[in-house]
């Protein structure tokens, strides 16, 4: 054997005994005097039954450990005290744990820890000096009992019969901050009787923890108020909101806990019940630090959830059962939490049944379910909740609402919305109007863009009431398209517009102080309008209306059989306008009384140009014909036996350029012509003529009848003038004016033969011939 090799060889055999030695050495040394070394150089007292330490591997075994800190009530490291059945650690950076203090291995494992744990104070982030980290690649615990204090000694984290697999552990003072004690890769967890304590607020406890191939069970999961509701208003009176929830059941995978992260796979929750109890607050104390976690749950399942939300004052202000929900990839981070919706995600369903809110309109909804592009709710009722001056309530209910969405985004914080259509069917009840107070704040806030190309009610009946005076739709059918709501260009409220509609409606029904207003069939859209069967009948006879006006007053008995519109309108816009083409009313019975019993009006009566000039929006009828109608007038005095009657049949009316002067460059003058029978016995024609531009009111009227019989006129003078006509024939009347507000002037020509009146008394019995 060459030289070289054998003193190699010596050399080798002379490191590994002097290896050996040491090993033995070190051995014999820590077992006997590691645990005076471990009292006099760190912050804690160890014992233990047997230690085996392999210097060349850094592995140690340690059976019947027992550890506690030597102070107790020193608050700047971490507190130990408890035992350890067995300790095994394999390559353990012996240098940096004895001399850097920085503990640091590869594999521990713990067998029947029983062991309290309490954490350091944190350190003042400007002035304190940072603590050592504790890093294990890979950690196990088998059959512990852990509990883990704050440095007040406040529980922290408790765990029984723990059987845990954790690759990659870390404690770090900055997890524990920011409230994840721990962070690590990979896992298998098994324990029960879990406590975890976050705040002064709340508690968590979970019964039990099973972890398998990757799955996570979690049974009878709780969030427990530590205090009662009377006490957190107390102690924390800027709170909104406590909390209080169960969860029987869930299961997760692929749980990752790194740094400020937090992500776990395929949750499935089922059975949870919740309670948030509002403190009234509004809004809450804002936190100075924003939160800098980042959440990613790749796919969460909710199932028949149970919770309500309670006042201030511990009535209910929702509650709803059965509520199931599908989410994918939900995310929260720091971008999203800066936007309206602070969450991101991909999808979701849900759905949910018995819903109940109670607020100043109460709604109760049997079922409902929601996609990001559909909804449907089933059984809807909206009732009068609190009774808040001035504001709109509603007793209605219906069988089902349904819509569809092309579009939902937030872009800038602003609210783009695109409905590709709404259903409400069997819709019933009564809208009260509120009092219409103008907004203070015209901002259109959040809302950018709102497209609804489509919205159908189906047989429904709706009442509107506005001051006692209810509108009552019957058998109601109505469709609107391409409605666009947006901000004005000044940003000064919102704009509202409609392409178009159509309406109908049976047994439509308007009830005022003195009128019941009904149609028996409406049909409307932009460009056509229909009205069957209009009656504008009084509720009160003429003796009360006499008694319940204060001064002069027309009381209306009407009827129509058909009214129709032909043209163009727009009646729901900023910008509204009326162009109709063609106006037919077809066989109206109008009676019209007035009785000089009450005191005369002392307003001013405007004429009928200046009523149609006070109209707001543009109007323009170019022609109105009124066909085969009957017109009664009647009047009477306090000296009259009964009213006069004047009656004018077979009247027919056309009326050219009916407007109220509001559309630029368009003629404004009105021409009206009339033909009827007078008093059912002679022709009339009437021409009547006026400018609704003329700021003076300049109005003529002309007109001739004849061949009247004398008597005819009886019905009108006889109980209002007390006097009769025996007599003769009036063979021919003319008549010609010019008038404005201020009188009336012109020529009046009657022609007659053989006229005899007679004077009659107070009885109107005939007293003698004039």
């Amino acid at each position: 054997m060459k030289k070289w090799v054998k003193r190699l060889l010596i050399s080798f055999g002379i490191v590994a005994g002097l290896l050996l030695a040491a090993n033995f050495g070190l051995n014999f040394w820590l077992k006997t005097q590691l645990p005076e070394y471990i009292k006099n150089n760190t912050d804690y007292k160890v014992s233990y039954k047997s230690l085996d330490v392999d210097l060349s591997t850094g592995n140690i075994l340690v059976t019947g450990i027992s550890v506690n800190s030597k102070d107790p009530q020193n608050t700047n490291v971490t507190g130990l005290q408890g035992t350890v059945d067995t300790l095994k650690i394999s390559r353990l950076g012996i240098y940096d744990a004895i001399f850097n203090k920085t503990i640091s291995s590869s594999d521990l494992l713990l067998a029947k820890p029983n062991l309290n744990i309490i954490l350091a104070k944190p350190a003042d982030k400007k002035t304190g000096k940072k603590r050592k980290p504790v890093s294990f690649e890979n950690i196990r615990i088998n059959e512990g009992k852990i509990s883990v204090f704050k440095h007040t000694k406040q529980k922290f984290l408790s765990v029984q019969q723990l059987d845990l697999l954790v690759e990659n552990l870390q404690m770090t003072e900055e997890s524990v901050e920011d409230k994840l004690p721990v962070v690590f890769d990979r896992y298998s967890i098994k324990g029960q009787n879990f406590f975890f304590r976050p705040n002064d607020v709340y508690a968590v406890t979970i019964h039990s923890i099973n972890t398998a191939d990757g799955q996570v069970a979690v049974e009878n999961f709780k969030l427990i108020p530590l205090l009662s509701f009377a006490q957190f208003k107390r102690f924390y009176p800027q709170k909104a909101q406590l909390v209080e929830f169960t969860i029987p059941k869930m299961e997760f995978k692929d749980v990752v806990l790194k740094k400020n992260k937090i992500s776990f796979a395929d949750a499935d929750f089922q059975n949870p019940f919740f309670t948030v109890y509002n403190t009234g607050v509004k809004g809450g104390k804002k936190e100075n630090r924003k939160s800098n976690f980042e959440v990613n749950l790749e796919n969460i399942k909710i199932k028949n959830a149970v919770g309500q939300i309670n006042r201030a004052d511990g009535n209910k202000l929702l509650s709803a059962g059965n509520l199931n929900m599908n989410i994918s990839k939900l995310v929260f981070n720091k971008e999203t939490s800066e936007q309206v919706i602070p969450v991101g995600y991909k999808d979701f369903t849900f759905s949910g049944k018995d819903i109940l809110y109670a607020g100043h309109q109460n709604i109760a909804v049997r079922s409902i379910a929601l996609k990001p592009t559909n909804g449907e709710i089933n059984d809807l009722s909206l009732t009068s909740g609190s009774q808040s001056s001035g504001k709109t309530t509603m007793d209605v209910k219906s069988s089902h609402i349904a819509f569809n969405i092309n579009k939902l985004e937030f872009i800038n914080k602003k609210l783009n919305l695109d409905v590709k259509d709404v259903l409400v069917e069997n819709a019933n009840g009564t809208i009260n109007a509120g009092e219409n107070k103008p907004s203070k704040n015209t901002n259109a806030g959040i809302l950018q863009s709102v497209v609804i190309r489509k919205v159908s009610l189906k047989n429904s009946n709706i009442t509107y009431d506005k001051g006692k005076e209810p509108l009552a739709f019957h058998d109601l059918n109505a469709t609107v398209n391409g409605i666009e709501i947006g901000p004005k260009a000044n940003d000064q409220g919102l704009s509202f517009t409609i392409k178009d509609y159509f309406l109908t409606t049976r047994n439509f029904a308007y009830k005022t102080q003195f009128y019941n207003i009904s149609l028996g069939l409406l049909k409307l859209n932009k460009n056509r309008v229909q009205i069957n069967n209009f009656a504008m009948k009084p509720l009160v006879s003429r003796s009360q209306f006499i008694k319940m006006i204060p001064v002069e007053r027309d009381l209306y008995d009407l009827k129509a059989n058909q009214m129709t519109a032909e043209g163009d309108w727009d009646v729901f816009s900023d910008h509204k306008f009326i162009n109709a083409s063609h106006v037919v009313i077809q066989s109206a019975d109008a009676n019209i009384f007035r009785s000089k019993i009450p005191k005369d009006d002392p307003k001013i009566k405007a004429l009928y140009s200046k009523m149609l000039r006070s109209i707001k929006i543009p109007m323009n009828i170019n022609t109105l014909d009124l066909k085969n109608s009957v017109l009664v007038y009647e009047e009477d005095t306090p000296e009259s036996m009964g009213p006069g009657k004047l009656i004018f049949s077979n009247f027919n009316m056309n009326v050219k350029n009916l407007n109220s002067a509001k559309a630029k460059g368009k003629a404004t003058k009105v021409d009206i012509n009339i033909n009827c029978s007078f008093m059912n016995l002679s022709p009339l024609s009437v021409n009547w003529g006026f400018d609704v531009a003329d700021q003076h009111d300049t109005f003529t009227i002309s007109g001739k009848t004849s061949n009247l019989p004398a008597n005819g006129i009886n019905p009108f003078i006889r109980p209002y003038l007390h006097v009769t006509a025996t007599s003769g024939t009036i063979q021919e009347m003319l008549f010609n004016f010019k008038g404005n507000p201020v009188g009336l002037h012109g020529t009046f020509n009657l022609k007659h033969k053989d006229l005899k009146i007679a004077v009659l008394n107070k009885n109107n019995h005939e007293k003698k011939v004039f």
